[in-house]
């Protein structure tokens, strides 16, 4: 059972987690040669972070022979929503509008995005009901 509030998972956490969103279960092997490349990480690096990660339940380990094998207990989702609320509370006071003000006026919005946006409206309106 995943804690309410997911740990707060670090920036290099979360490359972790995104390997093992992609696929999972997985080995640290296979997990290291994911992430050496773009991250030029040490191998070591990389089992500490594994091990912070399941120290915080955000993975589970299950022994299959002499290796273990690696699968999310926190969902992408979750985590998105937790951390897009606590970057809304920090930057923004916790409102929506000031920061959809600041990306009409700073970033080109795709229609895509727009809809995405319409989208996630309606759901806070649905909530708000």
């Amino acid at each position: 059972d995943m804690p309410d509030k997911p740990a707060a998972i670090s920036e290099a956490e979360s490359r972790v987690m995104e390997v093992l969103w992609q696929q999972s279960p997985q080995t640290s092997e296979e997990i290291i040669a994911s992430l050496l490349e773009p991250t030029g990480w040490h191998e070591k690096t990389i089992k500490t972070l594994l091990n912070r990660l399941l120290g915080k339940g955000a993975i589970s380990a299950q022994k299959e022979g002499r290796r273990y094998l690696y699968t999310p207990r926190l969902h992408r989702e979750d985590w998105q929503q937790h951390e897009s609320r606590s970057l809304l509370d920090r930057v923004f006071g916790g409102k929506v509008a000031p920061l959809l003000a600041h990306f009409s006026q700073h970033e080109k919005l795709s229609a895509k995005d727009i809809a995405e946006l319409r989208k996630l409206i309606d759901a806070i309106e649905k909530k708000g009901r």
